[in-house]
């Protein structure tokens, strides 16, 4: 246990050790932001009649240029009276059905009607099927909508319901349960004693779990006690899915987090990733939830739960993809060489250049509220100049 775990493999243990929760089916007004179970396919064709896309006169392309004998109206949502004949249009609506007989839209501003006689007295549509939308031009029945695992937005939800679906089939939103640790650490607000910080962190990832599809309870606060916390583990891990424990994840004498696994029953998998800020992480699991173990400083426990809480979330509510993407934009200034660990350097993405801040001792809150960019910087990696491409992630 003693070897730095990459990054990637211990992602890739953390999803290893719970498969995406049950799911289950949810009315479209409480699918925002969830990940779909189950493929969304069209059970009908969209749209399912051959309709026009302008408002005009609905003609066969033989008759151009005219005159034409106005035979009557169809408005969206009507079927056509009467069929098409020769020298004949029919006055059309955006949306409405295309009667029978008719191959052509003619739009409204480049014909003149008098009378019930139509004159062409601007252009001429130049093919046959111009201004209509023919059937199933944008999904016949049976064609995959949304893909299972897709996070739903609006458009998602529109064609959802466009498709003829009823209700949504989603993964079950995980619980979380948030525990700080310290001695040192006071409520949010609270007068400071000597040697007292604020307890930052627990707000701080409720607030980073906040657009997740998760059911997040309020951050609880223990002190440095092994036995104390054990308990709180064991009670938690009956009515949660994850544990994400904040502080205590090092080898420090008031560090009791590894210890307090072991004695609430539960099991490590892995501890210390080669990474930084972060590099004392815990997973385990007690009985049937997971243990997440992040360290206490402020930007390790923000780059933590980058990478491994918020992932975790998304993959136990089904997502496809639950890791942060990796984007690419050059750097503004030189960036050193990489050292032993992978490093995740808050930044800056302004202008379109990457600019990492000069202090990234993890002990400092500052830079977390200028940086809407971590900077990935592998072990080893040479030195780089200003316009270099760099690897990104997003955290704006």
């Amino acid at each position: 246990m003693s070897k730095l775990l990459p990054v990637e493999d211990a992602q890739a243990r953390l999803f290893a050790l719970r498969a995406p929760l049950a799911p289950e089916n949810i009315a479209f007004s409480e699918s925002l932001g969830r990940f779909l179970s189950q493929d969304v396919v069209a059970m009908r064709d969209q749209p399912a009649a051959p309709l026009s896309a302008m408002d005009g006169y609905a003609i066969r392309f033989a008759d151009i240029p005219g005159p034409w004998a106005i035979a009557g109206e169809v408005a969206a949502g009507a079927a056509p009276g009467v069929a098409l004949g020769t020298a004949q249009a029919i006055r059309i609506f955006t949306g409405a059905m295309l009667p029978d007989g008719a191959d052509t839209v003619i739009l409204q501003e480049d014909v003149t009607a008098d009378g019930n006689i139509l004159t062409l007295t601007g252009e001429a549509p130049n093919v046959p099927g111009a201004h209509i939308r023919t059937r199933a031009s944008d999904f016949a029945t049976g064609a995959t909508l949304v893909p299972a695992g897709t996070r739903l937005n609006p458009g998602a939800i529109a064609a959802a319901i466009m498709g003829g679906a009823a209700q949504l089939s989603v993964g079950r939103r995980p619980r979380i349960a948030i525990l700080t640790t310290g001695d040192e650490l006071v409520q949010p607000g609270r007068a400071l004693a000597t040697g007292q910080i604020p307890d930052s962190n627990g707000t701080m990832l409720a607030a980073m779990l906040a657009p997740e599809p998760a059911v997040t309870s309020i951050p609880l606060h223990i002190r440095d006690d092994r036995e104390i916390l054990a308990k709180v583990l064991k009670d938690l891990a009956r009515r949660h899915d994850v544990i994400v424990t904040v502080g205590g994840a090092s080898v420090g004498d008031h560090d009791h987090v590894r210890g307090a696994l072991d004695d609430a029953g539960g099991a490590l998998d892995f501890w210390k990733i080669a990474m930084r800020p972060g590099k004392p992480l815990i997973a385990g699991t007690i009985d049937d939830a997971l243990l997440l173990g992040l360290p206490g400083n402020p930007s390790s426990a923000f780059v933590t739960a980058t990478l491994f809480l918020i992932p975790i979330v998304r993959h136990l509510a089904g997502a496809r993809d639950p890791l942060p993407a990796i984007r690419q934009a050059p750097l503004a200034a030189p960036l050193g060489a990489g050292g032993k660990r992978r490093d995740y350097l808050r930044a800056r993405l302004d202008g379109g250049t990457l600019a990492p801040f000069d202090g990234q001792d993890s002990g400092r809150a500052s830079p977390l509220a200028a940086a809407n960019a971590l900077v990935l910087r592998e072990i080893g990696a040479p030195p780089r100049a200003a316009g270099d491409m760099a690897d990104y992630i997003d955290i704006a």
